[in-house]
């Protein structure tokens, strides 16, 4: 539904709805950023995200924190060895102690390496599967969307929440794994074997640790507010450059470069400016924590050196609680740095959790309809469709039929509703009252695969995917025949420049239809309707950037294709429509008149309005 965005009611009207539904308005939000405020909820958040996902493999971190926790209690029995080679070889000149506790420190030192190896790769296929599950469920949750709420979060923040945020994420978690579930063990581990060593001395640790605790925590409560806004400017940043490589030739054409350097430069100095303060609070962290570090080896030579010169501790005792001392600190380190990463991973939780959370305005049926009586018969009774808190409705009291084998055409003023009519019948958006009908069927109750079979689509700007030509047809029959592509493209009046194209029906197709131009796309999507052949054919402004030959030429191949299905076209030129079987007026929402060219050329001044804007009064005869 991402392509059709564009024919979706106006996203701001929306974006506040979505906002005030989750008691926070976007401004609030920013606002909230430049302020240094933080939501208290973030770190549920990403938990409550962290354990959805890892629900699945549950065996494997059991076997990771096992693994972890072997090696953490083999690294802190080295020390003790160590010292005891000290103490009871080196001191003693007993080379066979030496020897077997030596031996015996290799083993340990083997069993370290193999645990830590195998609970790293462990921990790395748990958190690249969790990533690519959040990134699964954040795609299929989009593809639910309406075109509201795509409109309401924007295409860039959806492809930034998709990519960077859950790549945060998922770092973050590759980092628990081979990194923090072993810091608790290791700092707790390394307190009792240093007090088990000399207990005295181990009083340093009341000092150390609750300095750096400390020290960690102020730092962290600055980093989060900077990193949410971190996040939001790489949105702003996707957004302009989304919107600038769209838009290059209308820059080009009004000579706007220098403006739109100037748009990205201040929204990049922005991102710059924000990323710059985060970082400089990331850098004073780690020479900081450096600092403490040193200064506490320097205590603890000092006073285990008075200790060591009184008799009271041995000489192997102190280069153990040494080794301790930087097991400990190295925990805190390696939580440091955890904690530097938690602030942007729990903005970015909290941006994925927001989308996983947001329920599509056009939600399935409890208990679908799965079967059609396949005539195509399409009724609009009394709709009306408003948008989220709007003070009027863009479409009022809207009811028309539109029978097999006849071509019903809407036209009316720019802004009178005419794409919003249209884009109810497949639930690009669903009606806000009344009902559309499929043959009898509301389609609010029709499975959405039964209701696409039924519906072919040409958007008011068509869009195509890389690939090629066949691809781009075949897009909603998969099945369907290099000949049936062939008749299609004939039928399009596409025939001859695919032909021309390098490879045919093979022949390459840019993201978005670049490499062609609005004429060819508008053909092109036309093909791909047919090539699906349904029941009801919906045209919204799809023959705008055709030349009149080429739309009289395609109009007449249409009506022979299309002889016995439902067609409905919305159009602003009238020479599109005036041959239609019946043709609607629309004017702020509300149908004001229906009938045949002739009919309302006679008696509807809204109509007779429209069609001398375009036409003289003879042509309009």
């Amino acid at each position: 539904m991402m392509a059709y965005a564009s024919a979706g009611p106006a996203p701001g009207r929306f974006r506040q709805r979505l906002s005030a539904e989750r008691g926070v308005s976007g401004t609030d939000r920013r606002n909230s950023v430049a302020e240094g405020k933080c939501s208290h909820r973030l770190p549920d958040v990403l938990v409550r995200l962290a354990r959805v996902h890892l629900r699945p493999y549950r065996r494997s971190i059991a076997l990771i924190v096992l693994l972890q926790l072997i090696q953490t209690l083999a690294t802190l029995y080295l020390p003790t060895l160590n010292a005891d080679i000290i103490d009871n070889g080196v001191v003693k000149g007993d080379t066979g102690y030496i020897f077997r506790v030596g031996g015996f420190m290799i083993a340990v030192t083997a069993l370290q390496v193999v645990c830590a190896v195998t609970a790293v790769y462990f921990g790395a296929r748990t958190a690249m599967a969790l990533g690519r599950d959040i990134r699964a469920a954040v795609f299929d949750q989009v593809q639910s969307f309406s075109a509201r709420e795509v409109g309401a979060f924007g295409a860039p923040s959806l492809i930034t929440r998709t990519t960077n945020d859950v790549q945060q994420v998922q770092m973050l978690v590759l980092m628990t794994f081979t990194m923090m579930v072993s810091a608790p063990i290791m700092c707790v581990g390394g307190i009792v074997m240093a007090l088990n060593q000399d207990a005295p001395l181990s009083a340093l640790l009341l000092v150390i640790v609750p300095v750096l605790g400390i020290l960690v925590s102020l730092i962290v409560r600055r980093m989060r507010p900077l990193f949410r806004g971190v996040q939001t400017r790489i949105d702003t940043v996707n957004r302009v450059l989304r919107e600038q490589i769209t838009g290059i030739r209308v820059i080009r054409a009004f000579v706007r470069d220098r403006h739109e350097r100037e748009r990205f430069g201040a929204a990049n100095t922005d991102l710059y400016d924000v990323s710059l303060r985060a970082g400089r609070l990331m850098s004073m962290m780690f020479p900081l924590v450096m600092l403490i570090v040193n200064l506490s080896s320097v205590a603890v030579v000092w006073f285990g050196g008075l200790r060591i010169g009184g008799g009271r501790m041995e000489i192997g005792a102190l280069t153990a609680f040494l080794s301790y001392l930087m097991y400990i600190l190295m925990s805190i380190m390696m939580a440091t740095f955890m904690v530097m990463m938690l602030p942007r991973a729990e903005v970015c939780a909290e941006r994925i959790q927001e989308v996983l959370a947001t329920d599509s305005s056009v939600t399935p049926p409890a208990h679908p309809v799965t079967a059609l009586r396949r005539h195509g018969e399409l009724e609009l009774r009394n709709v009306e469709f408003r948008f989220p808190g709007a003070e009027q409705p863009v479409l009022k009291d809207v009811s028309l039929v539109a029978r097999p084998g006849e071509t019903t055409a809407v036209i009316g003023s720019t802004g009178s509703g005419k794409s919003t009519l249209l884009g109810l019948v497949p639930r690009l958006f669903d009606a806000t009252g009344g009902a559309v009908l499929v043959d009898g069927e509301d389609v609010r109750t029709l499975d959405q695969e039964t209701l696409a079979t039924v519906i072919g689509l040409v958007p008011q700007k068509p869009y195509l995917f890389s690939g090629t030509v066949a691809s781009n047809l075949r897009y909603g029959n998969p099945e369907a025949t290099d000949d049936e592509l062939w008749h299609a493209l004939e039928t399009a009046q596409a025939r001859d420049f695919v032909e021309r194209m390098d490879g045919g029906l093979d022949a390459a197709i840019a993201q978005g239809g670049s490499n062609v131009s609005g004429g060819q796309r508008q053909r092109l999507a036309i093909a791909r309707a047919l090539v699906r052949k349904p029941e009801i054919y919906l045209f919204d402004d799809s023959f705008s950037a055709l030349d009149y030959a080429t739309d009289a030429a395609l109009r007449a191949a249409l009506s022979r294709e299309t002889d016995r299905a439902t067609v409905v076209i919305v159009a602003q030129r009238v020479a599109t429509i005036r041959g239609a079987d019946r043709i609607v007026v629309l004017d702020e929402g509300r149908i004001v008149g229906t009938g045949t060219h002739t009919e309302l050329m006679a008696g509807n001044e809204t109509y007779r309005e429209i069609v001398l804007s375009q036409l003289t009064e003879q042509e309009a005869a």
